[in-house]
C-alpha cells in the first residue's frame, strides 16, 4: 500500500520534472546534500540546448539583484516537514465553516498550502511590514555566517528566528526586506487562479523595490496599476507631507483577462447619499422635476471635494424614473446618420450632432422620445442628449487614485474591540471594494500578513451585501503583543488572539445588521496552527535509524497527536480542500472521519479488520487512508488493496 509523504512539496524537484519533460537529455543522477541519489539537471547540457537564448557570465542585462537573493530562492523551494493542527476551542463553527485562520510563519503556511490551493485563490491582499526600521519581524532561517553571528549576539532565537528590528542604518536594510518578501511572493503566485490578482499595500519606502521584485515574480506584462490611496494629510514632515499609500496590483495573467474579456468593476461611491437626497427633494417638491433638479445641483455644489458623491455630480437631472445624466447621443467616431428630429415643445427641427445620430433608425429614435428617454434643451437650438440613469450605471471601472480618511478605520475598530488594540489598521471598506471588484461566488481570498484580520472582515461584509459565499484564508505569525500595549492590558497575549477576536466580533455585528437573503451567513473560521509533523523522525530519516530505534518505534506517530491532527496532515498531503465539511462517526466500532461525503474517508484506529474495510469500500470514496500500523493483522493489511479493487476500483488507498 502506498504511503503518503507527509511533508510540503519539493518545488525544486517539481522544477526538475518540468525541465526533464522539455529536455530529457539534460537530466542525470547525482547525490544530494543528504547523500541519496536524486534526479538533477546537467546545466552544461541545458546551456547547450539554449545556446542562442542564454545570458552567461558578466554580460550586462537588466535585472534586480541583492545580497542573499539566491538563498531567498532556495528558501522558497525547500520542502518542510510541518503540518497544520486544528484547534477547535478557538474556532467558530469548525465543522461547517469554509473559512480558515492559520497561526504561524506565513512562509511555512504558503509551503503547506501549495498543493491544496494551487491555482485556486482568486485574490490575494497583503499588508507586509513597511520596513520603517521598527518592529520588522520575520523568521526565515538562512544558513549564513551572519545568522550565526546574530545568534551569538542574541539577535536570533534558538530556531534561527530574527527577533529584532531592521534598523535603517543596517547595511542590509533593503536586502533584508527583499529576503523576506521575495520567497513569499514566489510561493503566493502559484496559488492564484488564472484570472486572479494580488494587491500589496506599501508606502514610498519600499515601493520602488516592491515593483521590481513583483515584475520579476509575476512578470512585467502582468502589472495592472499602482493604486494611490489618499488617506488624509499628515503633519510629520518638514518638506513634503506624505498623505498617501500605494496598493500595487498585479494580475496572474493579463493576457488571459484580455482574451476572455474579463473586466473589473466596482460600485460608484456615494450612491446611497445621492439617492437619499433625491428622495428628500421628491418628498419636498413632488413631481416638479425642475425644482428637484435644481436642488440636486445645489447639493452637489455644496459638497466637499473629498465627498464620495462628488464624483457623480453630473448625475443631477431628475425625471419620473430617477436621477440621470444627459449623455452624448451622437454616432461614435463620426459619419453617422443625419435626419430630422422635432423639438417636443417648439415642434421645430433640433440641431443635429456633427457626427450624426447614435441610431440609424428614425423609428427607434422616435420610440426613445415617446418613452421620455431623450433630454431636450429649452428650444431647438441645442443638440438633444440620451438620458443615462444612475440606477443603470452604478458600476464603474476602478480609479487608480481614491480618497478614504485613514482615521475612520481606526475609530470603527476601536468601537468594535473596545479599545485601541491595533495601531494603523487597514480600512475594511477599502479592501471590501477590492473584494467586490475582483471576486464573486465561492472565490477564495488570501491574506498571509493578516494582522488584525481586516481582510476577513471585508470578505464577510461583501458576502452579507451580495449574498456570495467567498471564503477567506488568514495567516498570522504567532507574535506576542507588546507588554505594555492596550491589547495586552485587555488580555490578548498574541496578535492571533486579537485577530481571531476581531473576526468573531465583526461576524456577530454583521449578522445583527441587514444581510442578503441568499447569504449562507458563514462568519465562522477553522483555526489551524503550524507545528512539527505528526510523524516521528524515523518517517523522514530511515537511514539514520537503528534496529533498536525501530523496535522502540512500532508506531511512527508522535505522542500527543490526535486523529484529527492526522486527518489535517493527510488533507495537506493529498491536496484536499482544508475547508470542506468534516463528520466523525463510529463504524464497526472504529472512529471514522468523512470529508465532504466521499471526498476522503480516514480511520486511524488500531485493530482495523476486513469488516470495516469492506464497509468503507462499499461507500466508494475517492480517497481512503489508514494508519500503517493500525490493521488487525498482516493478512488484513495485505487484503485491503484487493478489497477496494473489487468493491471500489476507483478509490485511491494510502497509509501513513
Amino acid at each position: 500500500m502506498e504511503k503518503l509523504k507527509m511533508h510540503s512539496p519539493d518545488l525544486t524537484a517539481q522544477n526538475v520534472d518540468r525541465i526533464a519533460a522539455l529536455f530529457p537529455g539534460c537530466v542525470t543522477e547525482a547525490k544530494g546534500p543528504d547523500g541519496t541519489l536524486r534526479w538533477m539537471i546537467d546545466f552544461d547540457l541545458l546551456r547547450q540546448e539554449l545556446s542562442d537564448s542564454i545570458v552567461d557570465g558578466p554580460q550586462e542585462r537588466y535585472h534586480l539583484d541583492w545580497p542573499g537573493k539566491r538563498q531567498a530562492l532556495i528558501t522558497a523551494n525547500a520542502p518542510i516537514a510541518k503540518t497544520l493542527r486544528p484547534v477547535r476551542a478557538e474556532s467558530v463553527d469548525f465543522d461547517t465553516t469554509r473559512n480558515l485562520f492559520i497561526e504561524g510563519d506565513n512562509l511555512e503556511a504558503l509551503k503547506l498550502l501549495q498543493e491544496t490551493y494551487l491555482g485556486k485563490v482568486k485574490m490575494i491582499y497583503i499588508d507586509p511590514p513597511y520596513n520603517t526600521g521598527k518592529d520588522f519581524v520575520y523568521r526565515d532561517n538562512f544558513a549564513s555566517a551572519q545568522a550565526e553571528q546574530e545568534a551569538i549576539a542574541g539577535e536570533r532565537n534558538e530556531s534561527g528566528a530574527r527577533l529584532v528590528s531592521n534598523p535603517e542604518g543596517n547595511g542590509r536594510f533593503h536586502s533584508n526586506w527583499l529576503d523576506m518578501i521575495s520567497p513569499r511572493l514566489r510561493l503566493s503566485r502559484n496559488l492564484l487562479t488564472r484570472d486572479g490578482a494580488i494587491f500589496v499595500s506599501c508606502d514610498e519606502g519600499e515601493q520602488p523595490r516592491l515593483r521590481l521584485i513583483m515584475d520579476e515574480v509575476f512578470g512585467q506584462s502582468n502589472f495592472v496599476a499602482d493604486m494611490v490611496w489618499a488617506a488624509g494629510r499628515k503633519n510629520d514632515s518638514r518638506l513634503v507631507s506624505v498623505s498617501h499609500e500605494y496598493i500595487v496590483c498585479y494580475a496572474r495573467d493579463t493576457e488571459y483577462l484580455r482574451d476572455t474579456q474579463i473586466t473589473w468593476r466596482q460600485k460608484k461611491k456615494g450612491l446611497d447619499e445621492i439617492y437619499a437626497q433625491h428622495d428628500r427633494l421628491k418628498r419636498q417638491y413632488g413631481s416638479d422635476y425642475k425644482l428637484i433638479t435644481q436642488g440636486m445641483k445645489d447639493w452637489y455644489r455644496d459638497l466637499a471635494d473629498s465627498h464620495p458623491s462628488k464624483a457623480s455630480k453630473h448625475y443631477a437631472h431628475v425625471d419620473s424614473r430617477g436621477v440621470y445624466f444627459p449623455d452624448n447621443i451622437s454616432w461614435p467616431g463620426g459619419g453617422g446618420p443625419k435626419y430630422e428630429v422635432l423639438h417636443p415643445i417648439t415642434r421645430k427641427p433640433v440641431k443635429v450632432p456633427s457626427r450624426g445620430w447614435m441610431t440609424s433608425d428614425p423609428e427607434k429614435m422616435r420610440s426613445w422620445i415617446e418613452d421620455d428617454r431623450v433630454h431636450f434643451g429649452e428650444d431647438e437650438n441645442s443638440v438633444p442628449c440620451i438620458k443615462s440613469y444612475l440606477a443603470d450605471r452604478e458600476d464603474q471601472t476602478p480609479y487608480s487614485v481614491f480618497y478614504q480618511d485613514g482615521r475612520a478605520a481606526s475609530k470603527r475598530l476601536r468601537a468594535l474591540m473596545d479599545g485601541d488594540l491595533f495601531d494603523f489598521p487597514k480600512d475594511e471598506l477599502v479592501i471590501q471594494e477590492l473584494v467586490e471588484m475582483l471576486t464573486e461566488g465561492n472565490d477564495v481570498v488570501l491574506d498571509f500578513f493578516a494582522g488584525s484580520s481586516t481582510t476577513a472582515h471585508s470578505v464577510m461584509l461583501q458576502n452579507a451585501k451580495d449574498g456570495a459565499a467567498r471564503q477567506f484564508v488568514m495567516v498570522q505569525l504567532d507574535e506576542d503583543t507588546p507588554e505594555k500595549s492596550e491589547a495586552r492590558k485587555a488580555g490578548f497575549n498574541t496578535i492571533p488572539e486579537v485577530s481571531c477576536e476581531r473576526i468573531r466580533r465583526a461576524g456577530a455585528k454583521i449578522l445583527e445588521g441587514e444581510c442578503h437573503p441568499d447569504w449562507n451567513r458563514d462568519v465562522g473560521f477553522r483555526v489551524l496552527k503550524i507545528d512539527s509533523s505528526n510523524m516521528a523522525e524515523v518517517h523522514y530519516t530511515p537511514d539514520a535509524t537503528t534496529q533498536a530505534d525501530l523496535l522502540l518505534r512500532v508506531d511512527n506517530i508522535k505522542q500527543g497527536r490526535t486523529a484529527e491532527d492526522l486527518l489535517f496532515q493527510v488533507l495537506l498531503d493529498w491536496g484536499v480542500d482544508l475547508s470542506l465539511p468534516i463528520t466523525r462517526e463510529t463504524v464497526e466500532g472504529k472512529t471514522v472521519f468523512t470529508v465532504a461525503g466521499t471526498a476522503l474517508i480516514a480511520c486511524f484506529d488500531n485493530g482495523v479488520d476486513e469488516a470495516l474495510v469492506k464497509t468503507l469500500a462499499a461507500r466508494k470514496p475517492l480517497r481512503v487512508v489508514f494508519k500503517d500500523t493500525g490493521f488487525k493483522d498482516d493478512a488484513t493489511k495485505i487484503n485491503v488493496k484487493q478489497i477496494f479493487k473489487s468493491l471500489s476500483p476507483d478509490s485511491e488507498v494510502k497509509a501513513i
